[in-house]
C-alpha cells in the first residue's frame, strides 16, 4: 500500500487536533501558525470537509467536528507506524530503539536493576529510558512504554496491572540496638520520622499518620521529622540510620533482601494505587512493545 497524499497536510492537521492549536503545533512542527492553517484550510478544500470550527469560548481555541475526531486514532496510529518503520531504516543492522518513561524511585530501585537481563534477552532493542518523573505526551514526545503510579486510568492510553505496594515501616538494623532500640510502635516517639512527600498532591496516599492509626497507635505524634519529595531519598535515609520510613514493597524489596533495611515491627497497610504499564492503544502489538511489556510482566511475576 502506497503512503497517502498530502502528508505534511494531515501531519500538520494532527498536531493542530492534538493541541486544538495552530500556535502550538506550529511550534511542535517549526513552522508557522499561517503555514499550518494554510495546511489544513487545504485539507479541507482536497477532501470536502471541515475539520474544525472555532470554539464559542475563544476566538483562537479550536474544535474538532465530528468527521475529524472520528478519524483522529487512525491517523495517530499511521504516523506511529511511520514513525517505526523510519527507525526502522535508519537503525544500526536491525537494532531498534524503544522509548521508555518511568518514575525516578521506580527505575532506580527496581528496573534498572533488571535491564541488563532484557537486553540478553531482546539484544536487538536499546531501550531509552526517560526518569524525569513527568508526564509525557505520548504521540508528541514518540513515547513508546511507561509505567505510572495511579489508580489505572489515564485518558488515550492503555493500562495493564504490574506491581502493587504495601506500606510499612523500615529502618537500618543499626535503629534495633542503642539506648532506644525499636521494638514496637510506641518507640518511635525516641526517634525521627522520615515522610515521603512526592505524593502530597494525593490525599489518599499512606502517610505515618494512617499508618499508626490503622496499626491502633493514633496518639503518637507523627508530623515531627525529615520530610523529603522523592521515594527513592527517603529509602537512602533510612538506610543512612536518619530515622524511619514507610517503606513501599517495589522500592525497598532489595535491600530489605541485602540487609541495608529490616522491618522492625508492624503490619503491612495497604492501598488501592499500583504500577502500571502503559502505551497508546493497540501499541502493545508492534514489535519491542510487546516483548517489552511481555519482559516486565514476567519479572513482576517473578519476584
Amino acid at each position: 500500500m502506497r503512503a497517502p497524499n498530502h502528508l505534511n497536510a494531515l501531519r500538520a492537521f494532527e498536531a493542530a487536533a492534538r493541541h486544538l492549536s495552530y500556535v502550538a503545533a506550529a511550534d511542535e512542527l517549526n513552522v508557522t501558525p499561517a503555514a499550518v492553517g494554510q495546511l489544513v484550510r487545504g485539507l479541507e478544500e482536497v477532501l470536502g470537509i471541515e475539520l474544525f470550527h472555532r470554539s464559542q469560548s475563544g476566538p483562537a481555541r479550536l474544535v474538532l467536528t465530528e468527521q475529524a475526531r472520528a478519524a483522529i486514532p487512525d491517523l495517530q496510529a499511521g504516523f506511529d507506524r511511520l514513525t517505526m518503520a523510519f527507525e526502522r531504516l535508519k537503525a544500526d543492522q536491525t537494532r531498534i530503539a524503544i522509548n521508555v518513561t518511568v518514575p525516578p524511585a521506580f527505575a532506580d530501585k527496581w528496573l534498572l536493576r533488571r535491564v541488563e537481563r532484557f537486553g540478553a534477552r531482546y539484544p536487538a532493542y536499546d531501550l531509552r529510558i526517560d526518569t524525569s518523573g513527568r508526564l509525557v505526551d505520548f504521540t508528541a514526545e514518540r513515547i513508546d512504554v511507561g509505567i505510572r503510579y495511579g489508580a489505572g486510568r489515564w485518558p488515550g492510553l492503555e493500562a495493564t496491572f504490574l506491581l502493587q505496594d504495601a506500606f510499612f515501616p523500615v529502618c537500618s538494623p543499626a535503629l534495633l540496638e542503642g539506648t532506644r532500640p525499636l521494638r514496637g510502635p510506641a518507640d518511635l516517639q525516641y526517634h525521627p520520622l522520615i515522610h515521603d512527600k512526592s505524593m502530597a498532591f494525593e490525599s489518599t496516599f499512606p502517610t505515618w499518620r494512617s499508618w499508626l492509626q490503622a496499626a491502633g497507635f493514633p496518639n503518637i505524634e507523627c508530623e515531627r521529622g525529615l520530610q523529603i519529595n522523592d521515594s527513592a531519598a527517603v529509602i537512602q535515609a533510612a538506610i543512612a540510620g536518619t530515622g524511619v520510613a514507610l517503606g513501599r514493597t517495589t522500592l525497598v524489596a532489595s535491600d530489605l533482601a541485602e540487609g541495608r533495611l529490616v522491618r522492625p515491627f508492624g503490619d503491612d497497610l495497604a492501598y488501592d494505587f499500583a504500577y502500571y504499564i502503559i502505551h497508546r492503544p493497540h501499541a502493545d502489538k508492534e514489535p519491542g512493545i510487546a516483548e517489552l511489556k511481555e519482559w516486565l510482566l514476567a519479572e513482576a511475576n517473578s519476584q
